[in-house]
């Protein structure tokens, strides 16, 4: 298994919370105008320099909408040409035009992901709490077709959208996506507890969601909801599948393992998230800032701080999840466990699988 106390897999840098969109279930928030005190673009090359250094992970540029930065392009090629891995996941707004599109291409943006939470505008439009929505998501899609530039569609799950995710894996597959993001909501920002599905429905969607990878095109991969890794195993087990399915060509996680992820990746491991101001979360939806990098180096918040270090340490992780055999693989979302418990180490709450060892606990 990798290890991820040095370095993470993943960076996410959130270059603004600016954004058009109202979204139902925003992590952030999002405002119409930037904050002043966002990092610069100075700044944003210092960041740029600090990530590759700990040994280049893949980086995304993300907000609000990172459109709304008109120094965009600037960084993604600065990043580009230090040989960094970027993709970036814009809003579907009226700033999404084919030329914007051709720009990010001649940078060396190699891949583009955009929300899709409907399979229709009504059920999209609702979600993204703006009319028209959709219809702008599906002519940016044509517009990286027509450019032969990668797509990955993001969708999330909640109650406003799970009786509609066969219609949505069918869009998935139309668009010819490369990957299927699939996250699940945790209820921080603008996402309340009430809009996220049960236990139980989130294990019947996760074994619905391996059923699709192994039928599908595209390639399939889950965000806060790490009980996959354990769904993907037990259904291997069950098939005697030892072999894993490629991974389609342009995917971020090409030769990586079970669940289309590297085993263990979660908030805090493998995973990094700097805000618009430059405050380092574990994840964008665990909120607890552990430094800033205008006063500290990157590397050091990640390696050192108190709160990444026990995040990646599951032997301290309580209840059924401090038991289960595999906490190690998986680990839970330790921001939903925050959201819902105010514990980061506590269970995960979306979890509906019971240990053997947690059984045998006595009462």
């Amino acid at each position: 298994m990798q290890d991820f106390n040095e370095n993470p897999f993943i960076v996410i840098w959130e270059v603004t919370r600016a954004c058009e969109l109202k979204c139902l279930h925003c992590r952030a928030e999002a405002q119409y105008r930037r904050d002043p005190r966002e990092l610069t673009f100075a700044e944003g090359k210092n960041l740029i320099d600090q990530i590759y250094d700990m040994d280049n992970p893949v980086f995304v540029f993300t907000g609000g909408d990172p459109l709304m930065r008109r120094d965009l392009f600037d960084l993604a090629e600065y990043a580009v040409q230090k040989g960094v891995r970027v993709s970036m996941t814009p809003s579907a707004t009226p700033l999404v035009t084919k030329e914007a599109i051709e720009k990010a291409k001649e940078v060396g943006l190699s891949r583009w992901a955009f929300s899709l939470d409907g399979p229709n505008a009504a059920i999209h439009d609702h979600f993204r709490g703006t009319s028209g929505s959709f219809d702008l998501t599906m002519n940016a899609i044509r517009y990286l077709h027509e450019l032969d530039i990668p797509v990955q569609i993001n969708t999330t799950v909640s109650r406003y959208n799970v009786d509609h995710l066969e219609e949505m894996a069918v869009l998935v597959e139309e668009v010819k996506a490369v990957l299927w993001s699939v996250f699940f909501l945790i209820p921080t920002g603008r996402g309340k507890m009430d809009d996220m599905i049960s236990p139980d429905e989130h294990e019947d969607v996760l074994n619905w969601l391996y059923d699709v990878s192994k039928r599908s095109s595209f390639d399939v991969k889950t965000t806060e909801a790490h009980h996959y890794r354990r769904v993907s195993l037990q259904r291997k087990k069950q098939e005697k599948d030892t072999g894993e399915r490629p991974v389609p060509a342009g995917s971020l996680y090409a030769g990586s393992a079970v669940g289309r992820a590297p085993k263990g990746i979660r908030d805090g491991n493998g995973f990094l998230f700097i805000s618009h101001t430059g405050d380092v979360y574990p994840s964008g939806f665990l909120p607890i800032a552990c430094g800033n990098v205008r006063k500290t180096p990157l590397a050091d918040i990640y390696r050192h701080h108190p709160v990444f270090q026990e995040l990646r340490n599951p032997d301290l992780y309580k209840g059924k999840c401090g038991v289960c055999e595999f906490r190690r693989v998986c680990g839970g979302s330790r921001a939903r466990a925050y959201a819902v418990t105010g514990d980061y180490l506590e269970s995960e709450p979306a979890c509906s699988y019971i240990p053997k060892a947690y059984k045998e606990m006595p009462v």
